[in-house]
């Protein structure tokens, strides 16, 4: 059964934009997919087995796009490994994988499915958007041969890519996009030679596309918005949260904000995996978000989105990340510093003693900042500030600066930065800032039970900081801004040498 969140004042508008064919907005829908997996086997399924795998997979994605577009959506994206699991090696993934060609060959799949071979997923792809009128995103696996010539190929003869696929509502493949940085699990896939910058035009504005541990990149995440301009991102992802700083809602829809763009995040749910967690996010607010740990069923989400963020008067103005934090004097405390780890990085914290004051912990050249207010200082509950200034090293390597208010796990400091669920301390006021070398720095905001706090109890100033401003006492288990320092970045986030597309060095 898919059930669906669509607030009934949009369901009026999106009749009213088919009427009369107004795209200065669009309804976007996303599908959290609780993806049937394949059996675990050391010898590659038949072709003939992986298609009835991925044909039970479409049948579900199926209900999801019809009921989509009858409720009026122009667009809807599908998760990363939503057609077929993710657990393969080379081997085992190759029944699965199709030839996907450029879009430039202006393909139908639907109309004419044996153009490029044997190709029955993107047929029925295309079939379900051209049928349904409306732009289907999906995620699948391409593969392209390759010889002697190439010194790359790998000994198998040909590459394996992680690929999303958007087809039009006329069933067009209208983009195509490699995934550049695969997370460290993905040895079924091959890395792609260089980043893709994957954009195309519709009636409701430019789009982008990328996937997963991409967000986490200047190529290709940051290349789309800003040398691009994309107005929308459509963003499939496997993602597993990481509590407490890398859950999916939280952390991608302060992306959307900090970039300041719409994000259409479909993630896979496989709550065994932590795997939930897909939102439709705009610039200046968060529009709908599904996170379910308790059941296993799948999840649609439709939103009405401006199609040209850009040009509204919402529109977040640009913010000076360092510029409040680095014109004050660190809060003085005889208190010692403490380590803790958050998923494998040492933090420096400090406790927060009282239930008001004013607090600084620093490391190399990252000085947090905090004030607050409690509306009562807790025995049983701990609170400490924290920062991380360095290159994160497992699964992985990217440069972090990180200022965070957080919850412990327990009354031990010992458990400051471990994953918590609940909070009764509530907090009246507050204002973090952070002396960031860098200006992609991502606010996040979550309350007790793993709740994104509402856009009215807080703001991000145009200084940097992020502060109450309602007054209402909220129970937060984590305040962070999440800063990326991408000049200090290996050249690619997963392993091995990478190169970009565009030859300019990239400019803070």
């Amino acid at each position: 059964m898919i059930t669906s969140y669509f607030p009934k004042y949009v369901a009026v508008f999106a009749l009213f934009v088919l009427s009369v064919g107004a795209l200065d907005t669009f309804i976007a829908a996303v599908y959290e997919h609780a993806v049937i997996l394949p059996n675990r086997t050391e010898t590659p399924a038949s072709k003939e087995e992986a298609l009835l795998l991925m044909n039970k997979n479409i049948d579900v994605l199926e209900k999801a796009v019809k009921l989509a577009a009858t409720q009026g959506a122009h667009i809807i994206v599908t998760p990363e490994d939503g057609i077929y699991g993710w657990v393969f090696t080379r081997e085992t993934i190759y029944p699965y994988l199709e030839d996907i060609p450029h879009p430039e060959v202006n393909w139908i799949p639907c109309t004419d499915p044996q153009r490029f071979g044997y190709a029955p997923v993107q047929e029925r792809l295309s079939c379900l958007a051209k049928d349904n009128s409306i732009y289907v995103v999906a995620n699948i696996g391409d593969k392209k041969p390759c010889n002697a010539s190439d010194p790359k190929c790998p000994p198998d003869g040909r590459y394996q890519y992680n690929t999303d696929v958007v087809f039009d509502s006329q069933g067009k493949l209208v983009a195509r996009y490699h995934k550049y940085n695969l997370f460290a699990p993905e040895i079924q896939f091959d890395f792609p030679k260089d980043s893709e910058f994957v954009t195309f035009d519709t009636p409701f504005g430019k789009f982008g596309i990328f996937t997963c541990f991409d967000i986490f990149s200047h190529d290709p995440a940051v290349v789309v918005v800003n040398e691009f301009q994309v107005d929308s991102v459509l963003y499939p992802t496997a993602w597993y949260n990481t509590l407490p700083l890398l859950s999916a809602v939280p952390f991608h829809s302060a992306w959307a904000r900090a970039m300041g763009v719409n994000l259409l995040a479909a993630n896979t749910h496989n709550t065994s995996m932590h795997m939930t967690g897909s939102g439709i996010y705009a610039p200046e607010a968060v529009k709908v978000y599904h996170y379910d740990m308790e059941t296993e069923s799948g999840q649609l989400m439709l939103s009405e989105l401006k199609s040209r963020p850009r040009s509204e008067p919402t529109y977040p103005a640009p913010v000076d990340w360092s510029a409040y934090a680095k014109g004050i004097k660190p809060f003085l405390s005889e208190q010692l510093d403490f380590p803790g780890m958050i998923y494998f990085d040492e933090f420096t914290f400090t406790e927060l003693k009282r239930n008001a004051g004013n607090y600084t912990v620093c490391q190399k050249d990252l000085c947090c900042h905090l004030t607050y207010k409690m509306s009562e200082k807790r025995t049983d509950e701990v609170f400490a500030l924290g920062a991380f200034d360095g290159l994160h090293t497992v699964e992985g390597q990217y440069y972090l600066q990180i200022c965070t208010l957080q919850k412990c796990q327990s009354t031990d400091l010992r458990t400051c930065g471990e994953p918590v669920g609940s909070a009764f301390t509530k907090f009246e006021e507050f204002a973090l800032s952070g002396t960031f070398e860098t200006s992609y720095v991502f606010p996040q905001l979550i309350l007790s039970g793993s709740q994104l706090a509402p856009e009215r109890h807080y703001e991000v100033s145009r200084d940097g900081r992020l502060q109450s401003r309602s007054g209402a006492p909220l129970p937060i288990l984590v305040m962070a801004l999440y800063g990326r320092v991408f000049e200090k970045d290996p050249p690619r986030l997963g392993q091995g040498p990478g190169k970009s597309k565009l030859s300019a060095p990239f400019q803070d």
